[in-house]
């Protein structure tokens, strides 16, 4: 059984589809897995099919689960000079991350929003497929001593967009413990839901000002992107903001619909 036939029986069992994952990343992924367990494809299959929790690390290890607080901080920076200062003067301002993991990039946003004084106007969504990060986000707490170089990224940022805070005006540190955890008032802000890129539209009936989907396409085939951008594009505003990867960009069929601001696009208004 090869990788391809391997994803379409998984597809089968599971209801996880990854069969237009993109051909290289999914495969070295898959070939990590069997090392890892020691099983052959056959065997995993069996196992997923009777062991709930197998398979959901099966597909911890196959999904991408990587996020940090600012990650990229000169992307923040030229978001906040530009985008930002577009966003809507009245009324509910909704983002929207998807594959937004851990929810550190959710927070990072929310952070933003609180120095601009726009958080209490702020609809803020995460989704992933993936419910174990999903209860992380939740909980906004993180290991402090392995993740202190969040610090450097938020110091860079407030000082890049002359914000005047502390890291601990967002998080509570308990160095004994070896946690960072998000204040309440974060806490209370984000809507974390799951969804399934490949099969499912979008789990809330609103249009959003902002899309932040950051180094998730890169392992998604052509035609999976474009079907993914699509779904995205009917449920933003004109205008609204489009935030790949830094490595990222749109398919030649999608970037039609859209004009690059640098490291971000904007959905064109529809004629």
């Amino acid at each position: 059984m090869d990788f391809k036939q391997f994803l379409k029986e998984f597809k089968n069992r599971t209801q996880y589809d990854f069969c237009d994952y993109c051909d290289s990343s999914i495969s070295r992924r898959l070939q990590r897995i069997v090392e890892d367990t020691s099983m052959s494809f056959e065997q995993i299959l069996d196992k997923v099919t009777v062991d709930e929790g197998f398979k959901n690390k099966i597909v911890d290890d196959i999904t991408v689960n990587t996020t940090e607080l600012f990650r990229d901080p000169q992307l923040w920076i030229s978001l906040y000079k530009t985008h930002y200062q577009k966003l809507p003067k009245s009324g509910t301002i909704t983002f929207w991350h998807i594959g937004c993991s851990v929810g550190l990039e959710t927070y990072s946003n929310l952070i933003m929003m609180h120095q601009m004084g726009l958080l209490d106007r702020c609809r803020s969504i995460g989704t992933d497929i993936n419910p174990r990060v999903l209860n992380i986000a939740r909980n906004g707490e993180y290991a402090y001593r392995f993740n202190m170089f969040f610090r450097d990224n938020f110091d860079a940022v407030m000082k890049g967009c002359g914000f005047d805070a502390k890291f601990e005006d967002y998080f509570d540190i308990d160095e004994k413990a070896d946690t960072m955890r998000a204040k309440p008032f974060l806490l209370e802000r984000p809507k974390f839901m799951v969804q399934n890129l490949v099969t499912d539209k979008a789990p809330f009936p609103y249009r959003v000002d902002m899309v932040f989907i950051r180094n998730v396409m890169i392992y998604f085939n052509d035609k999976l992107q474009n079907q993914i951008i699509s779904m995205i594009h009917s449920k933003m505003y004109d205008n609204a903001a489009l935030v790949l990867g830094k490595q990222e960009a749109l398919t030649s069929q999608m970037e039609t619909r859209f004009s690059r601001m640098g490291q971000y696009y904007t959905k064109k208004p529809s004629m």
